[in-house]
C-alpha cells in the first residue's frame, strides 16, 4: 500500500489538537510549538505530493485512499487529488504555517485557541482531498464550526455580532448544499455518494439546473457572492490574525470549490446554462466590492472588502468555460489566498502594537516599521495586480479568458470587469499613503519592525507573491490538466 499522504496532510493537524489539548495549560511554548511542527509536517508533505504529481500532471486523481465507512448509504472514506486540488492543498498549508507564527505570541487560553485552528484546518484540508460527497460535507461543516469559536472567544470589534452571524450565514448556505447533495444522491440511484460514480450519470437538464442553483447559493454565500456577502468583511475585522488568514486565504476558496468539483463535475449541462449568470455575479462583485473597499476607514474592513471584489475574479474565470479563464480562476483562488493572508498578517502586526486599525490613527509609519511598509507594499501590489506580483499572472488569464469567451454585447462585461483595476489601485494606494507615508505621528514612536520568528510569515508569503509573480510555469502546469478535463465535460456536455 502506497503512503497515505493525503490522510497524514489532512489529520496531522487534527491529531496535534489532540495531543495540545493534553498538554498543561501553562506549557504555552509546547503548545505552539506542536503546532507549529503538525503544520509544518502538513506543508512539507503538500510539497513532496505536488512534486510526485507534477511529472505525470495528466489531470487525473491520484493518490487514491479508499476505506469503507457506512456500507448501508455508500458512504466511504474516498480521498484523492488532482492539480486542482494540490494546489489548493499547499494554499492552506503555507497559510497555516504562517497563521500559527502569526499568533506565537497570543496569551489568552493559547491551548484551546491551537485547537481550533487546528480543527479547523483539518477540515479545509479535507474539503480538497475529499472523493465521497457525504466526506466532503462532513469536512466542509468541520471547516465551519470552529470560526465561532475563534471570532466569538479571541476576535474583537463586535466579535459576539460578527461569529453569530458568519454561523448563521453560513449554515444556511450548508442547508441549500445538503440538499442539493441528497437530490443528487437520490436521483442518482446507485445508493453511492462516490464523486466518481456518480459522475458516471446523466441528470436531466431541469433536475441539473434545480440542484445547480441551490449548490450556487450554498457554495456562494461562503465565497462570498453578492447578495450574500455581507457576513465575510464583519467576520474579517472581528477575527484574530490567524482566523482571517485562514478565513480569507482559504476557507472563503471551499466555496468556489465546491462549485467547480461538485457543480461543474456533476452537473456540467446546468452549469454551462448558468455560466453567464456567474460572469454577472463575479462582475457586479469585482466593482462593488471594489467601491466598498474605497469606502473604508478600518484596515481590515478593507481588506475584507477588497477579498469579495478578488474573489469576483474567481467567478468570472469560472464562468468563461474556457483554459485561460478557468486557469486563472484557480491561480487567483491561490494568489488571492496568499496577498489577502499576508494583508491580514500584516495588519495583525500593527494592530497588536498600535492597538487601533482606523487609517485616519497613522501616518508615517515606513520611518518606524520599513520591513512592514515595504512587504504592505508588495502585498498591495499584487492587490492591484502589477506586473512581477502573483496578482498580476492570475487577473490576466482571467481577462484573457474572458475576452475569448464574452462577444458582442456581452463584451461589456470584461470592460466593467476592468474598472475594477482601477478602483483597487486608487484605494490601495490611498492606504499607502494615509498609513506609511505622510508625516510620522509622534504617538507611534515606539512602534517597531517585526524581529526573529515574527519575521517568517512575512518572509513565506512575500517570497510566494514574488516567485509565482516572475515564474508562473510550475503551478500552471500542475493544475492544467485537470482544468483541461472540467472544461472538456462541461464544454462537452
Amino acid at each position: 500500500m502506497d503512503f497515505p499522504y493525503l490522510s497524514v496532510i489532512t489529520l496531522s493537524p487534527f491529531l496535534a489538537a489532540l495531543i495540545i489539548a493534553a498538554v498543561p495549560r501553562k506549557q504555552h511554548l509546547t503548545i505552539k510549538l506542536i503546532a507549529a511542527v503538525s503544520t509544518f509536517i502538513s506543508l512539507l508533505l503538500s510539497v513532496v505530493v505536488a512534486v510526485k504529481y507534477y511529472p505525470q500532471a495528466d489531470g487525473s486523481f491520484r493518490f487514491i485512499e479508499k476505506l469503507p465507512w457506512i456500507k448501508s448509504f455508500g458512504i466511504s472514506y474516498h480521498l484523492g487529488a488532482d492539480g486542482i486540488s494540490i494546489v489548493l492543498l499547499m494554499l492552506t498549508a503555507v497559510i497555516i504555517f504562517c497563521g500559527v507564527f502569526a499568533s506565537w505570541h497570543i496569551e489568552d487560553r493559547p491551548k484551546e485557541f491551537f485547537v481550533s485552528l487546528l480543527v479547523l484546518v483539518t477540515g479545509v484540508f479535507g474539503v480538497f482531498v475529499a472523493v465521497d460527497m457525504f466526506l466532503f460535507f462532513f469536512y466542509y461543516e468541520l471547516a465551519v464550526i470552529p470560526m465561532f469559536l475563534l471570532i466569538g472567544i479571541w476576535g474583537s470589534t463586535r466579535k459576539d455580532y460578527a461569529s453569530m452571524k458568519l454561523v448563521l450565514y453560513i449554515l444556511v448556505g450548508s442547508a441549500f448544499i445538503m440538499a442539493g447533495l441528497l437530490m443528487i444522491y437520490f436521483k442518482a440511484g446507485l445508493n453511492s455518494f462516490d464523486l466518481f460514480e456518480v459522475a458516471k450519470v446523466s441528470f436531466p437538464l431541469a433536475f441539473q439546473k434545480i440542484t445547480f442553483v441551490l449548490l450556487l447559493i450554498g457554495f456562494g454565500i461562503l465565497i462570498p457572492i453578492w447578495p450574500f456577502h455581507t457576513w465575510s468583511p464583519d467576520g474579517h475585522v472581528a477575527a484574530p490574525t490567524a482566523t482571517s488568514m485562514l478565513h480569507a486565504g482559504v476557507l472563503l476558496k471551499l466555496g468556489a470549490y465546491g462549485i467547480l468539483r461538485v457543480g461543474f463535475f456533476l452537473l456540467p449541462d446546468a452549469a454551462r446554462f448558468f455560466a453567464p449568470y456567474i460572469a454577472v455575479l463575479g462582475v457586479i462583485n469585482i466593482i462593488y466590492g471594489a467601491l466598498c473597499a474605497m469606502a473604508q476607514r478600518d484596515l481590515k474592513y478593507v481588506i475584507g472588502y477588497s477579498s469579495v471584489s478578488h474573489m469576483g475574479y474567481v467567478l468570472l474565470g469560472m464562468a468563461t468555460l474556457n483554459f485561460f479563464g478557468l486557469t486563472g480562476a484557480v491561480l487567483q483562488c491561490f494568489c488571492h489566498g496568499i496577498m489577502t493572508g499576508l494583508m491580514f498578517a500584516l495588519v495583525g502586526f500593527i494592530y497588536e502594537r498600535a492597538h487601533t486599525r482606523e487609517i485616519a490613527d497613522f501616518g508615517g509609519l515606513w520611518k518606524k516599521m520599513p520591513i512592514i511598509a515595504g512587504v504592505f507594499t508588495l502585498a498591495g501590489s499584487a492587490s492591484m495586480g502589477l506586473p512581477g506580483t502573483s496578482g498580476f499572472v492570475a487577473e490576466l488569464f482571467v481577462y484573457i479568458g474572458a475576452i475569448f469567451r464574452f462577444k458582442g454585447p456581452y463584451a461589456i462585461l470584461t470592460i466593467v470587469a476592468l474598472i475594477g483595476v482601477v478602483v483597487t489601485a486608487a484605494y490601495i494606494v490611498r492606504l499607502l499613503q494615509n498609513v506609511f507615508l505622510k508625516e510620522l505621528d509622534p504617538k507611534w514612536k515606539d512602534l517597531r519592525d517585526p524581529r526573529g520568528i515574527e519575521l517568517a510569515p512575512f518572509a513565506i508569503l512575500g517570497g510566494l507573491i514574488l516567485s509565482v509573480g516572475l515564474y508562473p510555469v510550475p503551478l500552471i502546469n500542475l493544475m492544467s490538466s485537470s482544468v483541461a478535463l472540467i472544461i472538456k465535460r462541461v464544454v462537452g456536455g
